[in-house]
């Protein structure tokens, strides 16, 4: 598989099923035994259904969560994003927090292994400490300058 089709992937894979929240997609993209590591999940993801009740839970707390993509590269079987993601926690409980209506918008970048036409890998890293600040979990930094 070419890097322009493994963008293809990933691109439908951000938009589609993390952005739109469309899991029906999840057979079609994700591996069954895809490995997927992010700073929400305390041990890394080694199943899609997992990876999908991840998705839909994050959805739930987030009812208007988008994934707004920035820039992609790939090469070989390696595809890098870097995004926006943000939403209002108006839906269900998120890391044990009730909905306070709260907004969040923050920076990130995520790496997929693309292998048979389906997302093997997934590895991501984000603003996870400016999320929890701005959702009230804890408290924000004083600004710099």
């Amino acid at each position: 598989m070419n890097s322009d089709m493994s963008k293809q992937i990933v691109r439908r894979y951000l938009d589609e099923i993390v952005s739109r929240g469309d899991i029906s997609l999840g057979a079609e993209l994700i591996a069954d035994d895809v490995v997927f590591v992010s700073p929400y999940t305390p041990e890394p993801i080694t199943r899609r259904e997992a990876l999908e009740a991840m998705l839909a839970g994050i959805h739930a707390a987030f009812p208007d969560f988008y994934l707004r993509e920035e820039a992609m590269l790939a090469e070989g079987d390696l595809v890098a994003s870097r995004w926006v993601a943000g939403g209002t926690h108006t839906g269900a409980p998120f890391n044990g927090a009730p909905p306070s209506g709260r907004q969040f918008e923050i920076t990130g970048m995520s790496i997929y292994r693309v292998r048979d036409g389906r997302i093997v890998e997934g590895w991501v890293n984000d603003d996870t400490f400016l999320m929890r600040a701005q959702l009230g979990f804890i408290a924000e930094p004083p600004a710099v300058g």
